[in-house]
């Protein structure tokens, strides 16, 4: 089995070190344990940074997205891999050790279609740590699961056709449940990682205003706008740093 790690990354030259660093060192503990091959791909997807010098520097294939997305750099990614599984996985993210090993062992299972990965934050303010425990609990009564990092096999993303390039926010939301449904119509399963978990960035939950999070993660918001890419300036025009 190959798997194809693809980081979408807009400006990322200095989270990106590291979240290459992780998924070396979690790749490097699956091949120990089999025979499972392992490449990487990052989504340059319109950088003004050093952010594609960075990964050539740690090894990784680059693939320009000149158009601005998330959901478009990650389909454009799985468009260049060629591995049998694609693991996507966000730019601000460690890897613990033993992951990658979790997940060649899911998909190992012939039924398995992909899964994701759950997440942890550690966000500095008391309150929003509270808040980020009542999302994750709205995410298990929804069967909701975040893109920080999710799985599938390739020919079951070429099947689904991708990420909706449509959806500004959510789109990882979105595929998971697609996921989900495509599993249960055919018969087969999905994975949900619940640990090792993922650690993902608070830079956002430090940085801003809790005024900001609390819309701009808003069930309701999401929904009404998530289309339109006016809304979620500090996702693509100006993102904390």
């Amino acid at each position: 089995m190959k798997l194809t790690i693809i980081i979408p990354a807009f400006n990322e030259e200095a989270y990106l070190p590291s979240t290459l660093d992780s998924i070396q060192t979690s790749a490097a503990h699956l091949r120990t344990h089999s025979e499972a091959e392992i490449d990487i791909i990052v989504v340059d997807n319109n950088s003004e940074d050093a952010t594609a010098a960075v990964a050539r520097s740690k090894g990784a294939t680059v693939v320009p997205e000149p158009v601005q997305g998330i959901a478009r750099a990650r389909n454009a990614g799985a468009g260049n891999a060629n591995g049998d599984v694609l693991v996507f996985v966000d730019a601000d993210v460690q890897l613990p050790t033993a992951l990658l090993a979790e997940i060649h062992t899911a998909m190992s299972a012939p039924a398995c279609v992909g899964g994701a990965v759950d997440v942890e934050y550690r966000p500095k303010r008391g309150f929003i740590r509270f808040y980020l425990r009542a999302w994750r609990i709205l995410a298990r009564l929804t069967g909701m699961a975040q893109g920080a990092t999710q799985f599938c096999r390739k020919s079951v993303f070429d099947e689904m056709g991708g990420y909706d390039e449509k959806a500004w926010i959510g789109e990882d939301a979105d595929f998971f449940w697609a996921l989900k449904k495509l599993a249960r119509r055919t018969g087969r399963s999905t994975r949900f990682i619940q640990a090792p978990r993922v650690q993902a960035s608070s830079r956002r939950f430090d940085k801003w205003p809790l005024w900001k999070i609390l819309v701009w993660t808003n069930p309701l918001f999401i929904a009404l706008f998530r289309r339109r890419k006016a809304f979620w300036s500090g996702w693509y025009s100006r993102p904390v740093r």
